[in-house]
């Protein structure tokens, strides 16, 4: 009996810890770790330059700052490594710092636009490398069926894939870099050259009266003389006619 007894309070004492042990609540699972947009390139792969770009010029860091401190969130436009391939040798080269962070940014909008979005939003779109008005840094979208084709001034795309949407942030693969007018474009042209003032130039002037009078002068003192000489002669003629009579 009194080995009942104890198997009888042990199969209790079982009975009860399980009990509570199952009506213990699961654990919530760990929040998600903040967004982070290289590691998201990273996992879709084939943009090693953008990521390198994104990292140098300090953009990833302002890109994840936004998008865990604002509701607006972000739109990234992703160009391929073949895509920066096919730019001209020494383009990147040739860029100052603040060229390739304002280049960079140029991929970036300031709010969350969806694939179907891009058929309704005003043009030109306002990227985080600034003014998109006054030629600076406008693009413009255009949508036909479910495509979306983007133009800079300078280069003509299109979004060839969505990589990553959480309705925070959108990530779309383009075809080619976005080249934005104020860096890329012709350089503004020279002010005209202002116009010299030519100095007029005085009419040829005829003969002057001064000219005239002395030329008539001249005149009227070869014909006295002339007279004169011909007065004296005739007078010695006369004077040896008388004296040979």
């Amino acid at each position: 009996m009194e080995h009942l007894r104890i198997y009888a309070i042990t199969l209790l004492f079982l009975l009860h810890f399980t009990t509570q042990t199952l009506s213990q609540p699961a654990p919530a699972p760990a929040p998600p770790g903040p967004t982070n947009i290289t590691k998201i390139l990273e996992k879709a792969g084939q943009f090693t330059t953008f990521i390198r770009l994104l990292k140098s010029t300090k953009v990833d860091d302002q890109i994840n700052n936004q998008l865990n401190n604002s509701n607006t969130g972000l739109t990234v436009f992703a160009p391929p490594d073949n895509a920066f391939s096919s730019l001209a040798s020494g383009t990147l080269n040739s860029l100052t710092d603040q060229q390739k962070v304002e280049l960079i940014q140029f991929h970036v909008l300031p709010s969350f636009i969806s694939m179907s979005q891009f058929q309704t939003v005003s043009n030109p779109l306002r990227t985080n490398a600034g003014d998109a008005y006054n030629g600076r840094f406008p693009l413009n979208v255009t949508t036909i069926g479910n495509g979306v084709n983007i133009t800079t001034g300078i280069v003509n795309t299109t979004v060839s894939n969505s990589i990553y949407s959480d309705n925070q942030l959108a990530v779309y693969q383009v075809d080619k870099v976005l080249l934005p007018l104020d860096i890329f474009g012709p350089p503004a042209p020279a002010p005209a050259p202002s116009k010299s003032k030519k100095k007029a130039v005085p009419l040829a002037e005829g003969p002057s009266s001064t000219s005239s009078d002395s030329t008539g002068a001249s005149a009227a003192v070869s014909l006295n003389w002339s007279a004169s000489s011909g007065a004296v002669a005739f007078a010695a003629a006369l004077i040896s006619l008388w004296w040979s009579l």
